[in-house]
């Protein structure tokens, strides 16, 4: 199941951003998948859950923003909505498809998380008995 390698990718990627922006937890991560991009949500989101755990992102929230596939004809212009199974020849004039607009997406679109306690800067005892 490559749901696992792309969850575990995903917490990587979002733990260090989190690591370098003073996140003490991540509430939620949503994603953009394309319908084209070979991902079932259902299991990419048991497998977010699981790889969570003992990590930053533990209890976070995985939101999966579906992306339709859509397609342009290059002859007529046209554009569709490619569908499942993909339908890669213009409805319009019969023509392969020359460009995929849409579909492919995987990618992090946002983060949110929870900040550590304001950093106080240290003070000098010898400094304010003067």
């Amino acid at each position: 199941m490559h749901e696992m390698s792309i969850a575990m990718a995903v917490i990587g990627q979002v733990e260090e951003a989190a690591r370098d922006g003073g996140a003490v937890a991540v509430t939620s991560v949503r994603l953009q998948v394309g319908e084209l991009a070979g991902v079932v949500p259902d299991a990419l989101s048991f497998c977010f859950e699981l790889a969570c755990a003992g990590t930053v992102l533990e209890g976070a929230e995985l939101v999966v923003d579906p992306v339709t596939a859509r397609a342009r004809c290059g002859p007529c212009a046209d554009e569709w909505a490619v569908g499942m199974p993909p339908r890669l020849c213009c409805p319009r004039c019969g023509a392969a498809t020359e460009e995929l607009l849409s579909g492919r997406e995987l990618q992090i679109a946002d983060v949110h998380w929870n900040d550590g306690p304001p950093h106080e800067p240290t003070r000098d005892p010898i400094s304010e008995e003067c």
